[in-house]
């Protein structure tokens, strides 16, 4: 994934060592955020606010941060507490408004509550490089856990988890 994410952004006209020296660009595959192989909300939060403190620290305007939920979970692959991540992620994403990022959750990998859950936490979905949609699934943090099972979205999951877009 790092390696992947390295070569696109050169791809696109990004000088990634002269960025990496400058300590612009972080890539990272390391999951301090687990605790023993576990997901931590506190530990991931903790280490958000970290960075982006030391973003802003740094003299940069913010921080742009993306996570693959498959990776981030852990190896044990619980998603048991996705939806308090989400919500709280959220809520630190609206009280900072120097934070932006994305949130990969690749069907064809997750579990289709997994995707379900990561649909109705985000305003919006990147599909693909070419494939950015407003979400009418989306669901504010707060009704979160309250958000009943409906068929739309289900499709929507389906669609996603079988193909590479929506078709």
């Amino acid at each position: 994934m790092v390696a992947g994410m390295l070569s696109y952004l050169a791809a696109v006209g990004v000088d990634v060592a002269r960025e990496i020296c400058k300590k612009s660009l972080v890539v990272s595959s390391e999951q301090q955020h687990l605790d023993d192989g576990r997901f931590d909300v506190e530990r991931m939060m903790g280490n958000l606010k970290d960075a982006l403190q030391q973003a802003l620290e740094d003299g940069y305007a913010g921080l742009w941060a993306s996570g693959d939920m498959t990776w981030e979970m852990g190896p044990d692959k619980d998603f048991s507490n996705l939806l308090e991540y989400e919500q709280r992620l959220e809520d630190f994403f609206q009280e900072n408004e120097e934070l932006s990022g994305v949130c990969q959750y690749h069907a064809n990998t997750l579990p289709p509550e997994a995707v379900r859950q990561g649909l109705i936490a985000h305003s919006s979905i990147f599909v693909n490089e070419t494939l950015y949609l407003i979400n009418p699934h989306y669901i504010p943090s707060a009704s979160f856990r309250d958000a009943a099972p409906s068929s739309s979205l289900d499709a929507m999951v389906l669609r996603l988890s079988c193909s590479d877009g929506l078709d």
